[in-house]
């Protein structure tokens, strides 16, 4: 009897061995097949890691670029260079149940911030006193460069970049079956030596592939005004196609098709995040719902210099940066009137924030060449709780109008709270101030300040509809499609095209 109990124990034990063996084997060639699948993603290392923005909350903040490089690629128009067109700062709420998606204008002018030499790539020096397109980043010092100045521009701490070229954005649309789009109107953009999509498309509603997405993705001339703003409109509806489809696939909840569509798109991707937590962000959004992601493009203002390129309206885009920066809820929007525009249209809407009075410290300057207003001012916002520095008068004079000066995007919640004590003045950014104090330059019109009015707050979740964005519910967007150059002969749409 213990002769046949210990032969059984032997045979369950190489039998446990046995299984032990397969399941690591198994493991082992599921662990080779997932490395191999995804080598082809290039990974480099973020290394201009000084002077970063805090990190305030837990959310989740994201670069997406989109690389215009068409090696390999049958694109039209004019040869590629490797710019990114495409920048879209992706800001997943904590709890991971919001998202905002800001698309930042390609022309949009910044200083040059310093980005060290990658990948043979030459990165550039630091020139408060220059300006660049931000496109232009890409080219100079990659991905790492690009980050670092939006960074830079917005107070917000980006954990990750990921950038796809042209061939990874095709693969996700084909991936995922395709999406359903609806044009206002039959589309023929021809391509030309100057620039064409090759997207023809007939009016009404239509199911497109990867192919056939990157054309609309693409398309800009003789499409509306024929901008780059109105091209980001249509890229933004585009998105939140791509977002129903992908949450209808059930792309986000299954590992295997998750894994399968990260590997098509390896060899098109680069990213400073690790392959697990790539996975981990896409995991993170299974349960988020198409009316909780938004999508707006910074405001915008003409650049004074050369009206065919662009700046950020201030302070309406340090007010969109700070709310996100601080996933915080914005008190009522209120209008600043028309900031600038281009071909007709201006950058929308704008914000204004406001902290304890107790937490600004604001110098008091008289700049109207008339009666000392300073010491009035100072002595009335002290009563109120701010915290006076000191007064004085302002380097020049003959002020009309009052002004309030801040010199980042972080001192603009300041510089928005004092400037509900006023019944007119004027918020300016101005570079060299002393971070973490603002400065209030009285006009002749001042006459005292106004009386205090509370603000009502609401959801960072409906930006979209301050910045005249969209939600990823959006079925069309036909402003998106007119303007100067619609076609005379343009056909009613055949499908129920609102927006």
């Amino acid at each position: 009897m213990k002769r046949l109990r210990s032969r059984r124990m032997r045979i369950l034990a190489w039998a446990s061995a046995a299984m032990a063996a397969v399941v690591a084997a198994a493991a082992a060639g599921l662990y080779i097949a997932i490395r191999h699948q995804l080598s082809g993603i290039t990974h480099v290392r973020q290394i201009d890691t000084s002077n970063r923005p805090p990190r305030y909350t837990s959310a989740l903040n994201i670069l997406l670029l989109g690389s215009d490089t068409r090696k390999g690629q049958r694109v039209g128009g004019r040869v590629g260079c490797n710019c990114s067109d495409t920048i879209m700062l992706v800001h997943v709420s904590p709890g991971r149940g919001r998202v905002t998606v800001v698309s930042i204008p390609r022309d949009t002018m910044v200083p040059y911030y310093a980005c060290a030499p990658t990948g043979g790539l030459p990165g550039q020096q630091a020139d408060p006193y220059a300006l660049e397109r931000i496109n232009a980043t890409l080219a100079a010092g990659g991905p790492e460069c690009v980050r670092e100045t939006v960074e830079q521009q917005t107070g917000i701490y980006i954990d990750n970049f990921i950038e796809l070229n042209f061939s990874g954005f095709e693969k996700v649309i084909n991936d995922i079956g395709g999406v359903n789009i609806c044009v206002p109107f039959t589309i023929d953009n021809v391509i030309t030596a100057g620039g064409g999509s090759g997207l023809h498309l007939t009016a009404g509603e239509h199911h497109i592939n990867g192919r056939v997405a990157l054309e609309f993705w693409r398309t800009r001339e003789n499409i509306a005004d024929g901008s780059d703003l109105a091209r980001i409109a249509r890229d933004q509806y585009l998105m939140a196609q791509v977002v129903k489809g992908v949450l209808h696939s059930g792309l986000l909840s299954s590992p295997a098709k998750l894994y399968r569509v990260i590997g098509d798109v390896a060899r098109a991707m680069t990213t400073d995040a690790s392959d697990g937590e790539l996975l981990s962000i896409a995991a993170s959004l299974r349960g988020i719902s198409p009316s909780h992601i938004q999508f707006i493009t910074a405001p915008w203002a003409p650049y004074p210099p050369d009206p065919n390129e662009l700046q950020f309206a201030q302070p309406q885009a340090d007010a969109l940066f700070y709310a996100l920066a601080h996933d915080t809820a914005l008190p009522r929007v209120s209008r600043y009137g028309r900031v600038g525009k281009r071909e007709g249209r201006s950058g929308s809407g704008s914000g204004t924030l406001t902290v304890s009075p107790a937490q600004v410290k604001v110098n008091v300057l008289d700049g109207s060449a008339g009666t000392d207003y300073a010491s009035q001012a100072a002595t009335a916002l002290a009563s109120r709780g701010f915290t006076v520095l000191g007064t004085g008068y302002a380097a020049s004079t003959g002020y009309t109008a009052s002004v309030i000066e801040y010199g980042s995007a972080a001192d603009l919640p300041a510089a928005a709270t004092l400037r509900q004590q006023f019944s007119s003045v004027r918020l300016e950014r101005v570079t060299g101030l002393a971070p973490g104090t603002v400065t209030v330059i009285l006009g002749s019109d001042f006459s005292g300040l106004a009386p205090p009015h509370p603000t009502s707050p609401s959801s960072i979740g409906h930006l979209y509809t301050s910045y005249g964005g969209i939600t990823a519910t959006a079925a069309c967007r036909n402003s998106a499609f007119y303007g100067t150059y619609t076609p005379r002969t343009a056909q009613p749409a055949a499908c129920a095209c609102a927006g």
